[in-house]
This record gives structure tokens, C-alpha cells and sequence, in this order.
């Protein structure tokens, strides 16, 4: 055992000596937390405000002149220009000047104070299909708001009897950098142990100093641990990295075991190793290699992990294939432990398929490489 720990580790410090005489890695390997987390946390965002609005008050009223008003409250809607006529604001639709238009027709104050059903038009620019619903969504709340305020005025309540009260937990003010750094921490893990790996040790096969490798005294496994073990230690860096950025820069919580984020995060960069190593040793072609490592896992990573799309709303074929792939497993542990600070009892499933997935993939690499050399 001292034996296969000794000459792995020289194994490792041979490709250690090869990684620190490549800048161009080291700057890869480093520099892209910070470029991905900057870009996707102050880039990327679903998180709108100053939402340019035309209003159409035709009933020019205290009612309507507060009904404006609950709109613009937050920093949501920003009123960017007034007309008469809803034809006047198509034009501004057009430009992109106004992304949303409020009508409030004549007689609304009227209806109100009849206790009468009056109503209010609001017309979104359906261009842009998130922040339009993100902003319809605001709405509904805003409309909902200044319903119990008139039901209770028409009533004579200064409140109504039955009072809902919301409570959005573990990211109360809904930002998506929250929701999305966490993911964030899967893509770049995927690009440096999948893609890495497998131009490696594909670069072994194709310089044909693998096959001298293995005329020395180092077996197949010290070849495996060596290779992987510096790209693993990267990995844990990697993960570092993101989470000083994370919650430095955004405000990523941190509520569970740090110690069980690390064990997760191990287990899925084994993952990663081993599917990297699957690759080089079926490709054996550096080009080959980086082209499958990035269809087999960034793409996933990116689309099928949960990490931006959800994956309830795909059909079942892609939730299929999400399934048997690690990054939804991990984006789900990593969210339960920093977002609800959950413990094993609730990521113990994504364990097991994270497990599960090294062990095989192991399992098929490790054959196939001993087919093929030994």
C-alpha cells in the first residue's frame, strides 16, 4: 500500500510539473471562476426593475391617481411617459421606449365607489417572454393589493377580516444570483475535470508516451491516481473560489456543514474525472476528446442540470436523460445545503446517485483502459 501511495504521488508530481509549465491552463484554470461568476452573477439576472411604463389615465380620478401610484411604490414600474389614447403608446412599443402600457379607462372612480366590478388594463410587451412574466407577476400582485384596499374602503373597514400575509424563505428578496452561483459552481467543475481529463491522457495516447509509462514500474491504477489526483485538487480549489466569490460578491448564504459541502463536491468531481477518463480512453484524440467532453457535459450542465431551466417543465425523454447524468444531483445537494442549510437526511438520494455513477464509470473506464494497453 506504501508502495502504490509512493509512486502514485511521484506520478502526480510529474503532472504537476506539467500543469505549472503551462500558463495558459494555470490562467484557464484560475482566471475562469472569476470571469464566469462575474459574468453570470452581475450579467446574467431575472431579476428586473425600472420597468419603462406608459400610463393612460382616461379617468383622471384620485382612484386611478392611486392606482398609478401602487404600481410605481416599488422600483419595479417606472412611468416614462403619459398619453391619452392606448394607439398613442404603440409607438413606444415599437421603439422599445415602454415595455409595459397601464389603461385606466373612464368611469373606473365611479364603478368603484358604486361597489361595482371596474376595471384596468395593462398591456406588456410579450417581446421579451421573462421579464414579461416576471412583470406580469408584479402585477397581479400590485392588482390584488389595491383590490383590499378598495373592498375594505367600500365596506367601511379600515381592515379586512381575513389578512394574507407572504413569507419567502431562505432567498427573500428573490435574487437570482442566488439561485444561480450555486449552479454556476457545476459548469465550471465539469469544464476543468471532464474536458482537462480527457485532453490529458489523450495527449498521452497520442505523443505514444503512454505506452512508455506503463514500461516502467508504475501499474495502471498508480497511472489513474496520478494523473487525476492534481486535477482533483484543482476541483476543490475550483470550489473554494466560487464560494469566496459567491458570498463575498452576492450574498450567497452559506447555512449548512461546510465539511458535507466538500464531501459533495469531492464525490461529483470524481465524477467528473472518471467520465473525463472514460473519454480519452475510448477517443484517444485530443480533438475527438474536447469535442465529446463539451457535448457530454457542458451542454447537460447548462440545460439539464436545474441549474437556469427547471427540469419539471421538459418532457419526459430530456428528464430522462437529466437522470442518469451527476450535474442535477449536485445542483440540487448544493442549493439544499447553502440555500436551507439541509443536512444528509435530505441530499442522502443525490449521494447514492452521485456514487453510483462513479462506480460504474470507473468501473467501464478502468476495463476499457486495461483492454487497450495491457
Amino acid at each position: 500500500m506504501a508502495g502504490l501511495v509512493t509512486r502514485s504521488l511521484a506520478m502526480a508530481e510529474k503532472e504537476v510539473v506539467h500543469i505549472t509549465r503551462d500558463r495558459q491552463f494555470l490562467a484557464f484554470a484560475l482566471g475562469m471562476p472569476f470571469v464566469l461568476i462575474l459574468l453570470f452573477g452581475y450579467a446574467v439576472s431575472f431579476d428586473i426593475q425600472d420597468v419603462p411604463m406608459v400610463v393612460v389615465d382616461q379617468d383622471r380620478s384620485k382612484a386611478s391617481r392611486e392606482l398609478v401610484n401602487a404600481f410605481t411604490a416599488s422600483d419595479v414600474f417606472r412611468v416614462v411617459a403619459h398619453r391619452e389614447d392606448p394607439h398613442q403608446a404603440e409607438s413606444l412599443f415599437r421603439s422599445g421606449a415602454a415595455k409595459t402600457v397601464l389603461v385606466i379607462p373612464r368611469g373606473y372612480a365611479r364603478k368603484l365607489a358604486r361597489g361595482e366590478e371596474s376595471k384596468a388594463q395593462l398591456l406588456v410587451d410579450g417581446a421579451d417572454n421573462t421579464s414579461a412574466q416576471v412583470a406580469l407577476g408584479y402585477a397581479r400582485a400590485v392588482s390584488v393589493t389595491a383590490s383590499r384596499g378598495e373592498l375594505a374602503r367600500a365596506l367601511g373597514r379600515v381592515e379586512m377580516p381575513l389578512e394574507i400575509r407572504t413569507r419567502t424563505l431562505f432567498n427573500p428578496r428573490l435574487l437570482s444570483s442566488v439561485f444561480l452561483v450555486p449552479g454556476l459552481m457545476v459548469v465550471i467543475l465539469v469544464m476543468i475535470a471532464v474536458m482537462l481529463t480527457a485532453l490529458t491522457i489523450a495527449r498521452e495516447y497520442e505523443r505514444g508516451s503512454m505506452e512508455q509509462l506503463f514500461a516502467t514500474p508504475l501499474g495502471r491504477l498508480e497511472v489513474i491516481l496520478g494523473k487525476l489526483t492534481p486535477y482533483f485538487v484543482i476541483g476543490l480549489v475550483q470550489v473554494l473560489l466560487v464560494l469566496t466569490l459567491g458570498v463575498s460578491l452576492f450574498d450567497v448564504p452559506l447555512r449548512g456543514s461546510l465539511v458535507l459541502l466538500f464531501v459533495v463536491s469531492s464525490l461529483f468531481i470524481l465524477c467528473m474525472l472518471m467520465q473525463g477518463l472514460l473519454i480519452s480512453v475510448l477517443t484517444r484524440n485530443q480533438m475527438v476528446a474536447s469535442m465529446a467532453a463539451m457535448f457530454s457535459t457542458f451542454l447537460p450542465a447548462l440545460l439539464l442540470s436545474g441549474f437556469v431551466f427547471s427540469l419539471e417543465n421538459m418532457p419526459t425523454i430530456l428528464q430522462g436523460i437529466a437522470a442518469v447524468l451527476p450535474p442535477q444531483y449536485f445542483v440540487r445537494a448544493l442549493r439544499a445545503i447553502l440555500l436551507r442549510g439541509s443536512g444528509p437526511e435530505v441530499i442522502w438520494s443525490d449521494v447514492l446517485a452521485l456514487l453510483a455513477f462513479f462506480l460504474v464509470v470507473l468501473s467501464v473506464a478502468v476495463l476499457r483502459f486495461r483492454r487497450s494497453l495491457g
